[in-house]
């Protein structure tokens, strides 16, 4: 339901004791009465589903405060990286949207989106800050509706906990739609350190978003209660027969609810997180660069292919003199061949020269002209034997519109010139990439497909034991995208107890353990191997067991709390009507 809509801003106005000014009204919300319910949640309206009374910033609420609750909800992001800022962020934006209409808490939800988005993806502008805010614009409607359900469900028993779902469902809608969705920015990869991953284990990364933000909206409950404390006097006068009620009694909501928001963030320490080895791989993975940072960073043709051939006869080298150990197998990142090694010799010797030098296989990323269909090309990682030369291969299951495919090219390209630089669009691969590569069978996972949670769930419970993420992030080198992909791979390696190898051809390459630590990392933009003993894994996390049910549990029952509280305000209409003279 659209935030502004008629029905749902009457179902949700507030009751006759609020006065709640809409974004940037100079209008002052009154201060709200003690309440002395037994509630844990926010006093008496989390016994009974009255009208809310504005929470301890009625008083601030503006555009600016949305926007930077957004800013700050972007900090908790890599490269700032400061996670406690997430719980912050969702405490601000539950009491910018409580005691709201549903209209106003649209607004509230569109401004904090916009802050958010902008912050987050602010590594866009080397493409154009045009597409920065274009893609933060559209991001920030799916915040618009979660402010509308927040201020909706704020007038509910227990809203703390509807608020939590609802953020859930925000996140599960922007994963799917438009185009396939696009999942940056989920609280979970925010907390990817923090006591909150380990829950991954359990619920995925569905799960860790639900946990944060429910201590978010708990701490916004004891915020309320504080307020409605500070706000009381010290001794309620009593009436009749009835004693004196202690003020101090209103400590008990805010006290509650503070405990529970800690008995929450604490909750992941208690999850065990299996790291023990089935068996062990050796591994190199090859960090060749690139000319340049930006959307030129190819450089000549073969260029690229070169960075990446040459350290790995150099390892080969190394291995003959007795320097290093021979691994088991190599992995090169995505685009690590900027030719197609199928359609020009050239490439397919130096891919050859490389496997044959070292002696294992290598995991090569190469875009790959379509086979059938003329004019399309396939973003692959193939396994590249030393004997045999090219064999299995994954081609990327989910192409970036705008990034690798144009939608609507034939309109768009009328009006937006710099979709020339997309000249072919990907064609999609349909498997898991479940790969042999020497003794090791790995997932392989390419570049951006590492935040969709069925696509990372779907290669571990297709028989990975391991998983491999062939990126290229050369096109936003040194602007913090590097890092929020790595901490995607760290939230995946928890999720499904799996080591996570992530190769870039011009960083950040990293290896990670099954428990999330980052045991070796290179720097952007320098030429690296790393050599690690990688464990293989076959066990399932629950997580890999339940799927995404908890995910549409949880979207679902913020949806349906969103509905009740929209029959709620319909009834309390009715019986208003219904009581007057």
């Amino acid at each position: 339901m659209a935030p502004g809509s008629d029905t749902s801003a009457e179902a949700a106005r507030p009751g006759p004791h609020a006065d709640v000014p809409g974004p940037g009204s100079s209008a002052r919300a009154r201060d709200p009465e003690p309440s002395h319910g037994s509630g844990t949640t926010g006093g008496a309206d989390a016994a009974a589903p009255g009208p809310a009374r504005p929470g301890p910033v009625g008083r601030l609420r503006g555009p600016g405060l949305a926007v930077l609750g957004g800013l700050a909800l972007a900090g908790a992001f890599p490269p700032v990286d400061a996670w406690p800022l997430s719980l912050a962020a969702v405490a601000a934006l539950s009491l910018l949207t409580r005691g709201r209409t549903v209209r106003q808490g649209a607004w509230a939800g569109l401004l904090f989106g916009l802050g958010f988005f902008v912050g987050l993806l602010q590594w866009l502008r080397v493409i154009g800050w045009d597409t920065v805010f274009g893609l933060s614009l559209l991001q920030a409607l799916f915040l618009a509706l979660l402010g509308g359900g927040l201020a909706a469900t704020s007038r509910l028993p227990l809203w703390p906990l509807w608020g939590a779902c609802l953020w859930v469902a925000e996140e599960w809608a922007r994963d799917r739609v438009p185009l396939g969705g696009f999942p940056w920015g989920r609280l979970a990869f925010a907390n990817t350190g923090s006591p909150f991953t380990p829950l991954a284990a359990l619920g995925g990364a569905p799960l860790v978003t639900f946990a944060v933000a429910l201590a978010g909206t708990l701490a916004a409950a004891s915020a309320v209660a504080l307020w409605r404390w500070r706000s009381a006097p010290r001794e309620a006068p009593g009436t009749g027969d009835t004693p004196a009620r202690p003020a101090h009694r209103a400590l008990r909501p805010a006290a509650a609810a503070a405990g529970l928001a800690t008995a929450v963030t604490l909750a992941g320490y208690a999850v065990p997180v299996p790291t023990d080895a089935d068996e062990h791989v050796d591994i190199a993975v090859v960090q060749g660069d690139v000319q340049q940072p930006g959307m030129d960073f190819l450089g000549r043709p073969m260029m690229i292919l070169e960075n990446h051939v040459e350290p790995t006869v150099e390892l080969a080298e190394d291995v003959a003199a007795g320097r290093a150990e021979r691994p088991d197998l190599v992995i090169w990142p995505e685009n690590a061949s900027d030719l197609d090694p199928y359609r020009y010799p050239e490439a397919y010797a130096a891919i050859d020269r490389a496997a044959k030098a070292i002696g294992v296989p290598i995991l090569v990323g190469a875009l790959v002209d379509h086979p059938t269909r003329e004019g399309y090309v396939e973003n692959q990682g193939i396994v590249w034997d030393p004997v045999s030369g090219p064999g299995d291969s994954y081609t990327k299951q989910h192409p970036v519109p705008f990034g690798e495919y144009v939608p609507f090219r034939e309109q768009l390209s009328k009006v937006i010139s710099r979709l020339e630089r997309v000249p072919r669009d990907f064609w999609p691969g349909d498997e898991p990439g479940v790969l042999q590569v020497g003794p090791a069978r790995l997932g392989d996972v390419i570049c951006f497909e590492v935040a969709y949670d069925e696509i990372v769930r779907d290669t571990v419970r297709a028989g990975a034991r391991a998983l491999v993420i062939q990126t290229n992030n050369a096109t936003y080198g040194n602007t913090g995208q590097p890092e929020q992909q790595l901490a995607m791979s760290r939230l995946r390696a928890i999720e499904h107890g799996r080591a996570v190898v992530t190769a870039a051809p011009s960083g950040i390459s990293a290896v990670v353990a099954p428990d999330g630590t980052v045991e070796q990392r290179t720097e952007e933009f320098t030429q690296e191997v790393l050599t690690a003993r990688l464990p293989l894994r076959d066990g399932l996390t629950l997580a890999d067991r339940v799927g995404s049910a908890p995910e549409w549990t949880l979207a679902m029952v913020g949806l349906l709390s969103w509905a009740a509280a929209i029959l709620h305000g319909r009834r309390s209409r009715t019986d208003e009507k219904g009581n007057r003279p």
